[in-house]
This record gives structure tokens, sequence and C-alpha cells, in this order.
């Protein structure tokens, strides 16, 4: 996982999401998106599904057993998308 890639999906999280009282450098690798972590929530989930199907080609169902695993911190989302993208 690269250090541009990490980059990318901090500025695109904070940009398609709205989060506008957090920094690039404020999210941690290891912190969870979700609950007590970055606090995103399941409408959160859907954006970045769609933010991967249009940066990187990627396709997320809500069935997908591993989203869990996915979406758990920004390391994990970050291994996925180098590990599946298309572009």
């Amino acid at each position: 996982m690269s250090e541009t890639l990490i980059s990318e999906l901090k500025a695109l999280l904070i940009d398609r999401l709205h989060l506008e009282d957090i920094t690039a450098d404020e999210i941690a690798l290891d912190e969870p998106l979700f609950g007590e972590g970055l606090g995103l929530d399941s409408i959160d989930a859907l954006e970045i599904a769609v933010l991967l199907d249009r940066h990187y080609g990627i396709k997320i169902t809500s069935e997908d057993d591993k989203n869990r695993d996915i979406f758990a911190c920004l390391a994990s989302l970050a291994t996925f998308v180098a590990e599946n993208r298309r572009n």
C-alpha cells in the first residue's frame, strides 16, 4: 500500500463525506472508520462504495461478507483498493 494511495483516500474521504472538522493528518491508518473512531455511519459507507466504484472501478455490494474487514480502518480500505483497483 503506497503513501500516495493513502493520501488520495484521505483526501477523497474528507471531500466526498464533507468531513469539514478534520484534516488528512488527523486520520490515523488504524483508527476505526465507523463508531467511536472517525465516526462514520451507514450512509457514509454507501458513499465510500460509490467513491470506490467511480475512482477505482471497484464494485462492493452490501451482501459482501468482507465489508466489515474492508471498512475497518483506513489501512484495510487502502489494502483492499490496492489489491482490487482497475485503474
